[in-house]
């Protein structure tokens, strides 16, 4: 099992950033492809990005592509989220999961394991 804990939200205006991290701790990082999701209030749970374990590979929801980059430091066994333009419809809950194996998934069922979350809030 790995720990996650995210971190860096907060409320900005709409046309701001933001920059998620991820820590991550308790078993070998650079063995999990890594993955972010949000739910927004009364909304599923739902995919945002996720990264292959090299950080060779990248996934995007089409909401967030060429607003969001993912993206990992191995070495700090930290996983970033990096989140430009953002726009109210990206107020949500943030979260970060570890998937096994090579490379990532866009389904939330494909992760073993989750952190605590981050709130994100953008005002309009």
């Amino acid at each position: 099992q790995v720990q996650l804990v995210e971190s860096g939200g907060g409320l900005v205006q709409q046309g701001g950033s933001l920059r998620l991290s991820c820590a991550a701790s308790g078993r070998t990082f650079s063995n999990y492809a890594m993955g972010w999701f949000r739910q927004a209030p009364g909304k599923e749970r739902e995919f945002v990005a996720a990264i292959s374990r090299s950080g060779g590979t990248t996934y995007y929801a089409d909401s967030v592509k060429g607003r969001f980059t993912i993206s990992r430091d191995n070495a700090r066994n930290t996983v970033y989220l990096q989140m430009n333009s953002l726009k109210p419809e990206d107020t949500a809950v943030y979260y970060c999961a570890a998937r096994g194996g090579t490379y990532p998934s866009t389904e939330s069922t494909a992760y073993g394991d989750w952190g605590q979350g981050t709130q994100v809030t953008v005002s309009s």
